[in-house]
């Protein structure tokens, strides 16, 4: 594909979308993953992933985190091209600096919360700040104490990973991503990994981000229900494409594609 003159330097416009991928495909040797996805997320939109192990909706999160490269397409946050920046007039695949530059703006929250061990919680979220914004140390306290105590744990700000819960490591590492000032927030199965008991104090937050702050959102949920009273649209993926979306009632109560409908029977069978 010639995404050098395919694809706009930058999307122009009044109602930009902050994250856009555009004929996104991703693939492993001879297995594709992602195919040609076309996916649009407004401002402030709450988007929850859903679909069947293997339909690729984890990926979409790893790709727009950069974790991982795309074979075709482009991805643009809030108008930049991500994936690939301008030379000469055209659209050439992103250097290493082009992709920190961008990828400053998003923010991601994974499974197995991925703490610095031998950092206290006040630690672990000054060090993004400082080393990658270069702010300074007691700006990056107030910052961390700040977010650390929107999330609840302000009084375990001294204790290391080892020392905290699961769900108090999870709140830690939301507040580890938001002390960066993301403009778009990635949420993997942030809940997966937890006991139940604990897995409300996670959601609570989340709930709090999408009532309290106009955070553009893209979630890949472990929970059904969590991610039908939270988000303003349901992506259902299967073989590496939107296969329906729709609003959580659309899609939850009257699913028009025979695999949506067959995963959400599975889903609530296995319950």
């Amino acid at each position: 594909m010639d995404t050098q003159s395919q694809y706009p330097l930058r999307l122009e416009g009044e109602n930009v979308p902050m994250v856009q991928f555009r004929n996104v495909s991703k693939r492993y040797g001879g297995l594709t993953v992602l195919e040609g996805l076309d996916l649009d997320i407004a401002e402030g939109e709450m988007v929850s992933i859903i679909g069947p192990s293997g339909s690729g909706k984890t990926t979409v999160l790893r790709v727009l985190m950069t974790l991982e490269t795309i074979e075709d397409g482009v991805i643009y946050i809030d108008g930049e091209p991500l994936t690939h920046m301008p030379r000469n007039g055209k659209l050439v695949p992103a250097n290493q600096q082009h992709v920190r530059s961008i990828r400053k703006d998003i923010g991601m929250c994974f499974q197995h919360f991925n703490l610095f061990p031998h950092m206290t919680a006040l630690e672990n979220c000054m060090e993004g700040p400082v080393q990658s914004l270069g702010l300074g140390k007691a700006e990056a306290r107030d910052r961390a104490l700040e977010l650390l105590d929107m999330v609840g744990v302000a009084d375990k700000r001294d204790q290391h990973p080892a020392r905290l819960s699961g769900g108090q490591q999870q709140r830690v590492a939301i507040a580890r991503a938001l002390a960066m000032r993301p403009k778009v927030m990635l949420f993997d199965e942030v809940t997966s990994a937890l006991d139940p008991e604990v897995i409300g104090e996670v959601t609570n937050v989340i709930r709090k981000l999408v009532s309290d702050h106009k955070l553009t959102m893209l979630m890949v949920p472990h929970q059904m229900g969590f991610a039908r009273d939270i988000s303003d649209r349901i992506c259902f993926f299967y073989g590496g494409k939107i296969e329906e979306q729709g609003t959580p009632t659309e899609v939850f109560e009257n699913p028009q594609r025979e695999r949506t409908q067959q995963f959400l029977s599975a889903v609530s069978e296995a319950k």
